[in-house]
């Protein structure tokens, strides 16, 4: 847009500069027709809706339509919605002095009309900007239609002398407000049936009518709304006139691929602490992460209709890179690098955001967050290292076992373990891996991922724990004390050896 206009200050310039208004929906076409002729990007910063939502989207802002963004949870409805007003002319011209943005060429308003009959092309004007064209409310059982649309103001019309009856007395609702504007109502279902039916004329007539009077105010607005679907709110239900009046429903979903999800983890994650701390984090933790998200998403015991928010992976992401941290601070060390030992800090950020099938115990969260952490584990591994599971042919010309874990296990089997805690300086944390015969070269022949010694310890962990996930080593886990044994041994002596997966999937 030429900022140049912006100069322009009544009504008497704007109209010999030739200015033409649009209508909101006619201005986000016009606009988005651009953008898309251009090449210019869409929607910034919403990964894993290329080629399903976005387009749908387009769609129906091509066709002018008010739409309603349906979907679990944490699927980036309202960041969507927030996106919109990026569509909108940089700035446009209101009478000044408007409660409503009055368009200065058609004004709705009393207080434009009476202006404009009085001032005429001497009216003042101003441009207001796109952020200031977009409001959004949180439907709540308490939001009421005084709230959204408007009501008589009693002060009002006692300070300018005014009958209930005059239009002068009317105190406008958000809606209005928002005239030539982008209003949003998150949560739809949540908004009580007698204050949806307040919106149907918005949706059909496009205007709004205030105490029973015979005035209609018309107003310029895109309705966009959310909700999570009725079957999980059981709070209550969009009426079905209004949903008749709502010209697209789009349904949004989760990240359905694991990079997709690792790249919103690590776009909204607060990863860089301390900037006297260099922060590492080694990619299989962020699969091993985003893979608790989607082994949740599967799981028989959450309950799918409540979802799993996006939100899990990156309070898990921001909690692991604590724990580390925590560790780098009492230590006295430069670098931030997850462990193994580490994974399970990441249990705060998946048991508040997980409902259950069955609600049992508090601890029943717990068990399955730990559940879905070693399937996780277990799935990530086989990416990285050959399926300990998989079945070799023996051949007898060699003397060796094919089985590439074989000096590993071997060294559990003669009475090995492995202490560690979670807090153990680098050095220290080290030098009780390299205890395991065999480990630091089974790592170094199968792996390229480690440019450091901080980054071959933590892989050389991730082959230990990857073990113990396909029930080849055992593994005891006392707070933050973590210790790998012989499986077969552990068996015999009735000691605990894990078994998360196998309580919950066998």
């Amino acid at each position: 847009m030429n900022t140049e206009i912006t100069k322009l200050k009544t009504l008497g310039e704007l109209k010999r500069s030739g200015y033409k208004v649009r209508t909101v929906k006619d201005e986000i076409r016009n606009n988005l027709i651009e953008s898309i002729r251009n090449k210019r990007p869409l929607f910034e910063g919403i990964i894993g809706y290329e080629n399903t939502v976005i387009p749908s989207v387009i769609n129906s802002l091509l066709a002018r339509h008010d739409l309603l963004l349906l979907g679990l949870r944490g699927q980036a409805k309202t960041k969507l919605a927030r996106l919109l007003p990026t569509l909108l002319d940089e700035y446009v011209p209101v009478v000044k002095g408007s409660e409503i943005n009055d368009n200065p060429f058609m004004p709705i308003s009393k207080f434009a009309a009476d202006m404009i009959s009085e001032m005429g092309d001497n009216t003042e004007i101003e441009w207001i900007a796109r952020d200031r064209r977009y409001s959004e409310k949180l439907a709540t059982p308490d939001v009421n239609i005084a709230d959204l649309i408007g009501d008589i103001d009693p002060i009002k019309a006692a300070n300018q002398r005014l009958h209930y009856s005059h239009e002068g007395a009317i105190h406008f609702g958000i809606i209005p407000r928002t005239n030539r504007g982008i209003f949003v109502i998150n949560e739809l279902p949540d908004l009580q049936p007698r204050i949806q039916v307040g919106l149907l004329n918005i949706m059909q007539e496009k205007d709004i009518q205030i105490r029973g009077f015979n005035i209609r105010i018309p107003l310029d607005v895109l309705m966009v709304f959310t909700a999570n679907p009725e079957d999980y709110t059981n709070r209550g239900n969009i009426i079905t006139p209004l949903k008749d009046r709502i010209d697209s429903q789009i349904i949004t979903h989760y990240p359905k691929e694991l990079d997709h999800g690792i790249r919103i983890t690590e776009e909204y994650s607060w990863t860089n602490r301390d900037k006297n701390l260099k922060v590492s984090i080694p990619y299989y933790f962020r699969e091993i992460i985003e893979m608790t998200a989607m082994q949740a998403r599967l799981s028989e015991f959450v309950d799918q209709k409540s979802g799993v928010s996006a939100r899990l992976t990156i309070s898990s992401m921001e909690n692991l890179i604590s724990n580390a941290e925590r560790r780098a601070i009492l230590n006295g060390e430069d670098l931030i690098l997850p462990r193994m030992c580490d994974i399970h800090s990441i249990l705060p950020g998946i048991t508040g955001k997980v409902e259950l099938v069955f609600e049992g115990e508090q601890e029943g969260s717990v068990k399955v967050a730990k559940a879905l952490i070693s399937r996780s584990v277990k799935e990530i591994f086989r990416k990285y290292f050959p399926d300990p599971l998989s079945k070799r042919k023996k051949n007898p010309q060699e003397k060796e076992s094919r089985d590439p874990y074989s000096a590993v296990i071997d060294w559990f089997q003669f009475g090995g373990k492995v202490n560690i805690k979670d807090d153990m300086p680098f050095s220290e944390y080290l030098k009780e891996l390299r205890k395991v015969e065999g480990l630091e070269d089974f790592v170094k022949k199968y792996s390229q991922y480690y440019e450091s010694e901080y980054e071959l310890a933590s892989l050389m962990e991730f082959v230990l724990d990857g073990l113990h996930q396909n029930s080849k080593i055992a593994k005891d886990e006392i707070e933050s004390n973590v210790m790998y044994k012989d499986l077969v041994g552990s068996m015999l002596s009735g000691e605990s050896f894990g078994g998360y997966e196998d309580e919950y999937y066998r």
